[in-house]
């Protein structure tokens, strides 16, 4: 049964269930027998309650961290509501995923979300009409965000699932590629230089599929570890809806993650012991303040739109070039 505050989608091979709060995916599964399936991701204890971790919950306005919780727009500071420190994360407190959706359009295999952000809240100007549309493929889900502003503002939204696709205690055994070239180095604080790199020559060259394992030794050996592993914003190579990561568990099934947008974060949950990976499509973290980062400007009368896709397959053969 499906529990209150959450919606169900079912597919032949692929279900879901959509939870308001948050706009939240709160369960991936595919099927493994007649009357068998896969949980492919981490989910909350109750779909009504949040525990800080973002278990699947859409994320916004600004995804990512902001410095000192600064927003630099049309020559004006807007002051944000710091809720890590003294920088501003995932929209604040309480942010997007913090909030009740309403059920917008509910169709079969389709669940149509909104929710009106006020001006001002959390210090951001404008208010933003948003839609979260989550629909099964025949081999997956896609997500499609939407949002308009009255006045100028800022609009990073993403999704933020835990994959696990296996059930295993920790996800260090899966293996993952990413087609990026490039990344953003940050502090320990988790804040971007400014920098864009080349990801050769260090753990992030993930162009060629490695078991995480390895990739979250090679960062701490190189001194990139950030927040226990994987907490990097990579520069996904080309534009438009393309390929950004692909996950396999061993024997088992991949997801590939599919986004227009033109970076993703990693993050391996050193504080949930590695039991999950969040892959993230999203715009650069801190953009407001760096004219050299793709900006995230919403300007009145245009739309701000962003597609996500995971598609859902057999494992390729146990090989890696690592």
């Amino acid at each position: 049964m499906t529990p209150p505050g959450s919606l169900r989608l079912a597919g032949r091979d692929i279900r879901a269930e959509i939870g308001e709060l948050g706009a939240s995916l709160h369960r991936l599964q595919a099927r493994v027998g007649r009357d068998k399936w896969q949980d492919l991701i981490l989910s909350r204890d109750d779909v009504r309650r949040n525990d800080g971790s973002y278990f699947g919950a859409t994320i916004g306005r600004l995804a990512n961290r902001t410095a000192g919780g600064r927003l630099q727009l049309d020559g004006r500071e807007h002051q944000l509501t710091p809720n890590e420190g003294p920088n501003h994360l995932h929209g604040g407190s309480p942010g997007f995923a913090d909030l009740p959706w309403t059920v917008a359009n509910l169709g079969e295999g389709r669940v149509r979300l909104r929710l009106v952000s006020p001006d001002g809240d959390q210090g951001y100007p404008g208010q933003l009409l948003t839609f979260a549309t989550f629909t099964l493929t025949a081999s997956g889900l896609r997500v499609v965000y939407f949002a308009t502003s009255n006045r100028p503002t800022v609009v990073n939204l993403t999704l933020h699932p835990y994959f696990n696709l296996d059930g295993a205690a920790t996800i260090e055994d899966h293996v993952l590629s990413v087609r990026a070239t490039r990344y953003t180095p940050t502090g320990e604080d988790h804040i971007p230089t400014g920098e864009i790199a080349a990801v050769e020559g260090t753990a992030l060259d993930l162009r060629r599929p490695r078991p995480l394992r390895e990739t979250l030794a090679d960062l701490a050996a190189q001194g990139l570890s950030r927040a226990g592993g994987l907490n990097h914003n990579l520069v996904v190579d080309g534009s438009g809806l393309r390929e950004h990561a692909r996950l396999s568990a061993p024997g088992e099934r991949q997801v590939i993650v599919r986004s227009d947008a033109p970076a993703v974060q990693l993050y391996s949950a050193g504080h949930l012991g590695a039991a999950g990976l969040a892959i993230e499509p999203q715009g650069f973290p801190d953009a407001p303040n760096h004219p050299e980062f793709p900006s995230v400007v919403l300007r009145p009368g245009r739309a701000y739109t962003r597609v996500i896709e995971f598609v859902v397959s057999q494992a390729p053969p146990d090989r890696h070039d690592g």
